[in-house]
């Protein structure tokens, strides 16, 4: 049964890719806590844990497509060096925010720096990758009308005022 919005779900993962290399896990920070029905998690994931039973373990594969998305050469563009701020530090491999015209928050990583030509790569770093997660579901309860208004979890596992 799918879990019904503004509910906290509390699992612990490990994320691989396709080849089984390990991507991420909780295993050193402890377990994951999010807030369901507010796209804080990608919606397969989701939609499996509320087919759990608190305490259960799941492989959960997910598509490329149904992950991050399918890798698009489109968002991969060059860009001259005068349309970032002169005394910001560009390196290639850092992860860079921009907003698009419609306010939008943008990641981007630099991927290549020639002269006054900055590649830059708009891609999610996991995009056309399958993935596979290795979930242990460990609590699911009500949010706090103050976690709702707020849009995260509170407390153990969440943000701490």
């Amino acid at each position: 049964m799918a879990l019904q919005t503004n509910k906290v779900v509390t699992f612990n993962y490990t994320l691989k890719d396709e080849n089984g290399e390990m991507l991420d896990s909780t295993e050193k920070g402890g377990p994951f806590t999010f807030i369901t029905g507010n796209m804080q998690v990608l919606p397969g994931l989701e939609e499996a844990l509320g087919n759990m039973i608190i305490g259960s373990k799941k492989n959960i594969k997910l598509a490329a497509v149904d992950a991050y998305g399918e890798y698009d050469e489109g968002a991969v563009q060059k860009v001259k060096r005068n349309l970032f701020p002169e005394e910001a530090e560009l390196e290639i491999g850092l992860t860079y925010f921009a907003h698009s015209p419609e306010g939008q928050h943008l990641q981007f990583v630099i991927t290549e720096m020639e002269n006054d030509d900055i590649t830059v790569n708009f891609n999610h770093p996991l995009a056309g990758k399958n993935l596979e997660f290795d979930v242990h579901l460990l609590d699911v309860r009500d949010a706090t009308p103050e976690e709702i208004s707020h849009g995260h979890v509170h407390g153990p596992g969440g943000h701490h005022h």
